[in-house]
């Protein structure tokens, strides 16, 4: 089992760096899956009625849920774990997320058979959602250590594999359920199974192909300014028990979670607000998932690069500012009956919540050093799993009070857009009260 550990993962002499970025996407593509969880929702919320939802069935609140689960244990598996991620490496962690998250789609495939809510809970929510944890941090923190020259391109690319999740997702389990589907079936059991094969194997290919740089290694070809900056800042050495009870850690706690909840409650409801403002078909429901993938995963990559120039905290700015112009003016598109607007200003919405992800890591390299950054990086996304809870309840269940109150269900989500930028608002200010961290708070 020596194949496993970590010094089985060190790169030899000349080993190219740019080798590892493949296998870093491969595990997040396979895990972003979770951002195409929607197109689930309303097959899953007539699984015993087939053609309309019927007595006994789940409703679509009760489906998503297991999203929301999945999402909260994604944080909290990444901040227990966190050490044990950087002690063991990328290659087991990655094996161990392989488990948990394949089983996981596994076992929700029981549950439709058997109708359990609960099972479903335990199978996509909380074993599935560690797998989401062990999976999202091992490769973020690898990057980081073979790019500290730009750090802002290589969390971008590790983070965008995982935004492009649902762009093969999204559509992959719609046409599998089509494909599977029978007036006994809506295909949803046979879709499960298939992507929990299809992703363990790809998963498989990135832990045997990832590598970890050795101690003393050093990136050739870099420029001469940003090898200066990268060993300025190899300087900072802070704990990962010692940063979080920094007042930065908090701060950026507070501005990860409202860009979070502000992005994933438009991510976990696409499918459906699609649908109700624009009266589109699911199949085209689904391209609209796929599509904010794209932007989501070009804005990982995009957004983080731009921020090694003009730094991690003018990027956050735009993020929050702008954001909070495009989610006023989403009410407005479907009011004009613009579908092409729609999808674009949600598109780019989606393109900063997902820059902002990316980005964070970068952040925390910058003001505690990259000397744990990946278990603190695993502390600090539990700020994502509590926007997992009130984003997509949020929408949810607003919208749904909405509709039950007699509103049309195209304008049942505007309050909830509007709550949504009051929250970038809040997530500005937590992001301009950031200061360096003081020296007292870091090892010698």
């Amino acid at each position: 089992m020596s194949f496993l550990d970590r010094d089985a993962t060190i790169a030899p002499p000349g080993f190219n760096r740019w080798l590892v970025p493949p296998a870093a996407i491969a595990a997040h593509m396979c895990i972003g899956q979770v951002y195409g969880f929607s197109v689930f929702k309303k097959p899953l919320a007539k699984a015993l009625g087939i053609t309309a939802p019927g007595p006994g069935d789940w409703s679509e609140v009760q489906v998503g849920v297991a999203y929301s689960i999945a999402l909260v244990l994604l944080g909290l598996s990444a901040a227990f774990f966190g050490k044990w991620v950087e002690r063991s490496g990328p290659r087991k962690v990655i094996l161990a997320s392989l488990g948990c998250f394949c089983g996981g789609l596994a076992l929700s495939a029981l549950a439709v058979q058997i109708h359990s809510i609960w099972l479903l809970y335990l199978g996509y929510g909380l074993l599935g959602g560690i797998g989401l944890g062990l999976g999202y941090i091992a490769p973020v923190s690898t990057l980081v250590k073979w790019f500290p020259d730009r750090p802002g391109m290589a969390t971008g690319m590790a983070i965008m594999g995982f935004g492009g999740g649902a762009l093969i997702g999204a559509p992959l389990a719609e046409e599998l359920m089509k494909h599977f589907s029978s007036p006994t079936s809506v295909g949803a059991i046979e879709a499960l199974l298939t992507m929990a094969g299809l992703y363990a194997l790809f998963m498989a290919f990135a832990a045997i192909i990832i590598r970890v740089p050795a101690a003393d290694w050093k990136p050739a070809g870099a420029s001469t300014a940003s090898l200066q900056k990268s060993t300025a800042n190899a300087s900072l050495r802070v704990s990962v028990d010692t940063a979080w009870k920094t007042p930065q850690f908090w701060l950026l706690w507070l501005v990860l979670c409202f860009n979070v909840t502000a992005g994933i409650g438009i991510l976990g409801q696409a499918s459906p607000m699609i649908q109700d403002m624009f009266k589109v078909t699911p199949a085209a429901a689904a391209g609209y998932v796929g599509l904010l993938s794209l932007f989501n995963l070009g804005g990982r990559f995009l957004w983080s690069s731009i921020s090694d120039y003009t730094g991690r905290k003018g990027i956050y700015c735009l993020y929050f500012l702008l954001g909070t112009a495009l989610y006023l003016l989403v009410p407005w598109t479907q009011q004009q009956g613009n579908l092409s607007l729609f999808v674009l200003v949600t598109g780019i919405i989606i393109s900063m919540y997902g820059g902002g992800f990316s980005t964070i890591p970068a952040y925390l390299r910058d003001l505690f050093g990259s000397y744990q950054v990946g278990a603190i990086h695993g502390r600090l996304i539990t700020a994502w799993s509590m926007a997992a809870v009130i984003g997509p309840q949020l929408v949810d269940r607003i919208s749904a009070a909405k509709k039950a109150a007699g509103i049309p269900p195209a304008e049942s989500y505007n309050f909830t857009l509007h709550l949504m930028a009051g929250l970038l608002i809040a997530g500005l200010i937590a992001n301009l009260l950031v200061r360096p961290v003081a020296a007292k708070y870091h090892l010698p």
